[in-house]
């Protein structure tokens, strides 16, 4: 394995490129049961018809755990939004696009969303009546089993050469209801102060589905207490505004 070559980098994983493959390489200290389970995951989820890149190996390198993925030649959606943005909102367009192929597509064997969610809230920092409030409301959820990123935005799709997508990090996917997938995205954009990309992205989203954005905005509060778990002390604030109002809007 070639390990000269890094193509992205973060606090637990370093990511390299190996001729036609990509090996995403885990501190030392990252949960082996994590990695087995993104790995399983992406497998899950290359038995759909989404445009995935194939998992090749799982091993373990000087005592680190390694995912080995098919390499995919192309440009992020994001790296198209900061090169060409006069066709920001055509990128945002297929954004939601391809978020909705995903949510057409089933897969018995994932996470429950709604488990994970539940249990996010139980690790959340909240108070006791907040957690039981955001649970009870995500209890009255409606029940969907439709494919959920867990993690969409523009970073993770990769834009061939030929116009092909395909769709990266399945680590967070679930089953369950997509507004709640949609919700996240929308989070994130709002995380990142790109307001108006969030906006013009909500209101895409909710025209193409048929779907009232005061449904979407009902899950936002449940993915703003499931995001402060990851413990970022810039974000608590801003996510604790949204937590503890009722009505986003």
């Amino acid at each position: 394995m070639n390990f000269e070559n890094i193509i992205a980098q973060r606090n637990n994983k370093t990511i390299y490129r190996d001729g036609d493959r990509v090996i995403k390489m885990f501190c030392k200290d990252y949960s082996k049961a994590d990695v087995l389970n993104e790995a399983l995951n992406q497998a899950r989820i290359e038995e759909t018809s989404i445009n995935v890149p194939k998992v090749l190996e799982v091993t373990m390198v000087d005592g680190c755990w390694a995912i080995v993925l098919e390499f995919i030649e192309g440009k992020t959606l994001s790296e198209l939004m900061m090169e060409n943005p006069s066709e920001r909102n055509q990128y945002l367009d297929k954004l939601v696009d391809i978020q909705m192929e995903i949510h057409r597509q089933t897969s018995p064997l994932l996470t429950n969303h709604r488990d994970k969610m539940f249990r996010k809230i139980s690790l959340s920092d909240f108070d006791p009546m907040t957690k039981y409030e955001l649970q009870t409301h995500l209890n009255g959820m409606p029940r969907h089993n439709k494919v959920c990123h867990g993690d969409f935005r523009p970073s993770n799709i990769i834009i061939t050469p030929e116009g092909k997508h395909y769709v990266i990090d399945w680590s967070h996917v679930t089953k369950g209801n997509a507004s709640a997938d949609v919700a996240r995205t929308y989070l994130v954009f709002l995380l990142k102060d790109s307001k108006d990309e969030g906006e013009y992205y909500i209101k895409s989203f909710c025209k193409k589905a048929d779907t009232p954005r005061a449904y979407v905005e009902r899950w936002l509060r449940i993915v703003a207490a499931s995001q402060s778990v990851k413990g970022k002390k810039e974000e608590y604030d801003f996510l604790s505004n949204i937590v503890n109002v009722v009505d986003f809007r």
